[in-house]
């Protein structure tokens, strides 16, 4: 990095960031109590994303030590991660799959496979996430953040709603939930601009915190749509919610650069949580039963609230929906056979049939 590159670098937004979530980690304000330890889930198959470190590794080792069976989609970490929470959990009930969300093909070949097993998904938490140093684009040529936030995300339960993976079901103990990890930086963003939805741009260090936020709130965003094209508005078909686990020790920042890692490390050992204690609102979301009868809901660590208003706005969800199916459709393969759901298995509304 060059000394104007450093010079550009909006330190207040960086540290503004960082404390606030620092504030909010440690206030007892409005906190809901974690999901007791005898909370089983047994018989339940879940399906996490980016499960191989961090956040993700601590919920997988969680959910399987309540008796789910976890299956780790991951692009790295192939068998040791999976061997781990094995140990970790007690569990010999959890699988590896191998997927690179920043791939669309590598997207439908994880819902091909999980089709082909005939799985039957209970829980599904897509919690993978990055933050890029500088602007990459994804194999299709999406900048890398808009790709594995957002767009992989809506591709996939495009596929699994479609293809009978999730299945809705109007009965709370068998409600199937998608759980999408997000950021409370979603809020910085301004309304989405669909004029040039999807385009790539390009960024360096001093704007990635911007572009992170906007992925973010495309995910929160959808998560509202998708809550409300799945579910009636007096039944709970499958609960469709939301969380931003706070600051997290974990190895999200791994690509700052290295004159701000000596001030980073100390800060987020001292400050931030580890995995362990983040993945608590993951838990509740999956586990809890009240969050079964339940949709929609937005937590921020261990507190309920409401996203942002350009979240929650549905005429900006219907926006979003309409134009990333535009993209996704581009890259959705016809399948040789019908899909190989249960009979009676439905798209999300509004999505195409494939072929």
């Amino acid at each position: 990095m060059t000394k104007a590159d450093e010079k550009n670098v909006d330190y207040k937004k960086i540290t503004s960031a960082i404390s606030s979530a620092v504030v909010d980690r440690f206030s007892n304000t409005g906190r809901i109590d974690t999901v007791a330890s005898d909370v089983r889930i047994d018989g339940k198959t879940c399906l996490v994303t980016g499960a191989n470190s961090g956040l993700g590794k601590a919920v997988a080792i969680d959910l399987a030590r309540r008796g789910g069976h976890v299956l780790m989609a991951c692009r790295s970490g192939h068998p040791e991660a999976g061997e781990d929470v094995k140990r970790l959990a007690g569990s010999t009930r959890v699988e590896m799959l191998k997927v690179d969300l920043a791939d669309l093909e590598s997207v439908h070949g994880l819902c091909n496979e999980l089709g082909r097993k005939g799985t039957s998904l209970d829980i599904t938490v897509l919690n993978a996430g990055l933050m890029p140093l500088n602007a990459r684009p994804s194999q299709q040529g999406f900048e890398l953040m808009f790709a594995v936030h957002f767009l992989a995300n809506r591709a996939m339960l495009d596929r699994l709603v479609g293809d009978g993976v999730i299945i809705p079901s109007g009965q709370p103990e068998r409600t199937p939930r998608i759980v999408f990890v997000v950021s409370e930086t979603h809020r910085s963003a301004g309304p989405i601009d669909f004029e040039r939805f999807g385009a790539f741009t390009d960024y360096g260090l001093k704007d990635g915190l911007k572009y992170y936020g906007l992925s973010k709130l495309h995910s929160c965003t959808l998560a509202q749509e998708l809550s409300r094209r799945l579910n009636d508005r007096d039944k709970v078909r499958v609960a469709v919610h939301s969380l931003c686990p706070g600051p997290i020790n974990s190895g999200i920042a791994r690509e700052a650069p290295a004159y701000m890692k000596p001030l980073l490390s100390p800060i987020m050992g001292l400050l931030f949580a580890g995995p362990g204690k983040a993945a608590w609102p993951v838990t509740y979301l999956c586990c809890a039963p009240e969050m079964g009868r339940r949709s929609g809901v937005y937590l921020h660590m261990m507190r309920e609230k409401e996203p942002s208003a350009l979240a929650l706005d549905a005429s900006a969800g219907v926006s979003l929906w309409e134009a990333s199916e535009a993209l996704i459709a581009k890259h959705r393969p016809a399948p040789a056979t019908p899909p190989p759901g249960p009979a009676g298995a439905e798209r999300v509304p509004g999505s195409p049939a494939p072929g």
